[in-house]
């Protein structure tokens, strides 16, 4: 969703660099694409009373796993319009505030896969083998051979309780080893699954039965926290031994611990704890001092390789968004395909510039009938209505309806567009229309807008072409197109046209007769008001049709606001039916 660029606005004026917020260790990689146009500052070591001072300055947070993104800090942070999360899981930012507050919420969902798969897999071995305790007796100088005997994977059956990326992927490795593997996801392809010699179970409790080793690669969620405890490990093979490098919380801590101690667990390899670092005396302090629990401080993605992905990948996403692109991988937006994405952006564009061109040229208008709820139909024809997912669009039409009559600091996009057009009374109807057009252009998008009535009130609104004496047409027209990264208005209600939507403009609609370009030039001259581009609108040909050929609208680009009192004398010029300066 289009956001303000870093170095200049979309009217030409120069705008602060955002500012990005680091309070944790990310990759120089990914902060070397950021400094490039924004403020990066790097502020490690934080505590949470000291970010929450300062965040109210910064336009993206960048954090890890340490940094606790909670609805207070959220809130604090008016400006924000990021937060990105280096790495997959985001249990520790409050998605569902962030969301209300407009804010995009970003993670990186493939770049540390093979760095989590891997140490996976690295406590499974170093679990079967006793590899840490062996490591420790000999650098005490013992040989404990006969005390250290393990057991081999090969033939073993690995349970893996959630098939997503990660978890597939140690499948295809533990299949590797030689494993029988099992798993258990109620959204898992059973078509990928058996690709991958996969037996997907119908319940955890059929899986627990059977697993020699059990892994756990699903997010901490309600319906997940505290899933392993006394009766799901009592329930598994004597012996079988247990794996976490999701999240701490999923398997109960002192669970484990009575099942590690009563030896019907035979060793756990733990990289993720209920509290992280361990609070002294907690139970995940407790699991951690377990002579057979195999313990790391949350390493999963600690790889070079890994924290170089993610870092370049959120940080893609971050400046991306900050410069007004869609995001790729939002949390809390809808899943953009690249293809569509790069589609939609011109378009994304055109439909901010459609929605604040009817605020601002129709404004009054729609100051005759005070808080009348509106109407908008969006429709799209050509190439574009063949894009299933159009939200972005939708979210463009919000934001631009609603800028130039908002505070500088209402946030609106993609990820609360809904909400906020629901509050406004914007009533937002999508069409696509997908039959033959006699247009020329390859995608077209049109804007109608009418004032929200009940059914039997609507069978009675003139269309846009119906010439409607007195006072103007209920119902307002605009259509555009691209061409190229480029956007263009085609249609203002009856009059053909062809403008790009920027910077500031003053759209007079008069009586098409000569002289009326001359007299609006001078007066504006006499103002010190140059004018830099110009269209010519005439009636369309339905307009004639109708018996109005005699209008036309002159589009204006100028180089500074036009005073009150100039846009009165041109209003009081003979011929001159109506004016509007807007500024996009």
């Amino acid at each position: 969703m289009p956001l303000i660029p870093a170095s200049e606005g979309s009217n030409g004026f120069t705008t602060p660099r955002p500012k990005v917020l680091i309070p944790e260790k990310v990759s120089p990689d990914g902060i070397a694409i950021l400094e490039k146009t924004l403020d990066v500052h790097q502020r490690k070591g934080l505590s949470p009373d000291e970010l929450l001072s300062i965040i109210p300055e910064y336009d993206a947070l960048v954090v890890r796993s340490e940094t606790k993104v909670n609805a207070a800090l959220l809130t604090k942070g008016t400006r924000l319009r990021v937060v990105a999360r280096a790495g997959v899981g985001v249990d520790n930012v409050d998605v569902e505030t962030a969301t209300k507050q407009g804010i995009i919420v970003v993670n990186s969902p493939s770049g540390n896969i093979g760095a989590a798969a891997e140490h996976t897999i690295a406590l499974l071995l170093a679990v079967a083998r006793n590899i840490p305790d062996g490591c420790s007796s000999l650098k005490n100088g013992k040989w404990e051979r006969s005390r250290l005997v393990g057991v081999e994977v090969k033939g073993k059956t690995l349970g893996i309780i959630g098939l997503g990326k990660v978890g597939l992927l140690v499948a295809r490795m533990a299949n590797g080893l030689g494993m029988k593997v099992i798993a258990i996801d109620p959204f898992a392809s059973p078509e990928i699954a058996s690709a991958n010699n996969v037996d997907l179970q119908l319940n955890l409790a059929d899986l627990l039965k059977t697993v020699d080793f059990l892994t756990i690669h699903t997010p901490l969620i309600a319906s997940t926290k505290g899933m392993i405890s006394n009766s799901e490990l009592l329930s598994m093979k004597k012996g079988s031994r247990l794996l976490n490098v999701a999240r701490g919380g999923m398997i109960d801590e002192l669970a484990l611990l009575a099942a590690l101690e009563s030896g019907h667990i035979a060793g756990a390899g733990i990289d993720v704890f209920t509290s992280e670092p361990p609070k002294p005396d907690s139970s995940a302090a407790k699991l951690i001092a377990h002579p057979r629990a195999v313990v790391t401080p949350h390493l999963g993605a600690s790889t070079v390789e890994a924290q170089e992905n993610v870092s370049l990948d959120v940080c893609s996403q971050v400046l991306s968004i900050l410069s007004g692109d869609l995001p790729r991988s939002a949390v809390n937006a809808p899943i953009i395909l690249p293809e569509e994405y790069k589609k939609l952006q011109p378009f994304v564009r055109l439909v901010e510039r459609m929605g604040a061109l009817h605020t601002q040229h129709y404004a009054g208008r729609q100051a005759k009938t005070p808080g009348q709820h509106q109407t908008f139909d969006l429709v799209y024809e050509g190439e574009i209505s063949n894009i299933a997912n159009t939200k972005p669009l939708y979210a463009a039409l919000v934001k631009g309806l609603l800028a130039p009559i908002s505070s500088p600091d209402t946030n609106v996009n993609i990820v609360n567009a809904s909400l906020i057009a629901k509050e406004r009374g914007i009533i937002i109807n999508e069409q696509h229309a997908r039959e033959p057009t006699s247009h020329p252009y390859s995608s077209l998008v049109s804007l109608r807008a009418r004032p929200s009535r009940s059914l039997s009130q609507e069978r009675d609104v003139p269309a846009a072409d119906t010439p409607v004496p007195g006072p103007p047409v209920t119902e307002q027209l605009i259509q555009g197109y691209c061409s190229d990264a480029e956007v263009f208005i085609s249609r203002l209600d009856r009059f053909a046209t062809s403008f790009v939507p920027n910077g500031r403009l003053l759209i007079c609609h008069n009586y098409d007769s000569p002289g009326k370009i001359g007299v609006v030039g001078g007066i504006l001259g006499k103002d010190g008001v140059n004018i830099n581009s110009m269209a010519v609108a005439p009636v369309n040909e339905t307009g004639k049709k109708l018996g109005v050929a005699n209008e036309a609208l002159m589009i204006l680009g100028i180089d500074k606001d036009v005073s009150p009192a100039i846009l009165d004398s041109l209003k009081g010029e003979q011929g001159i039916l109506d004016i509007s300066c807007v500024t996009l």
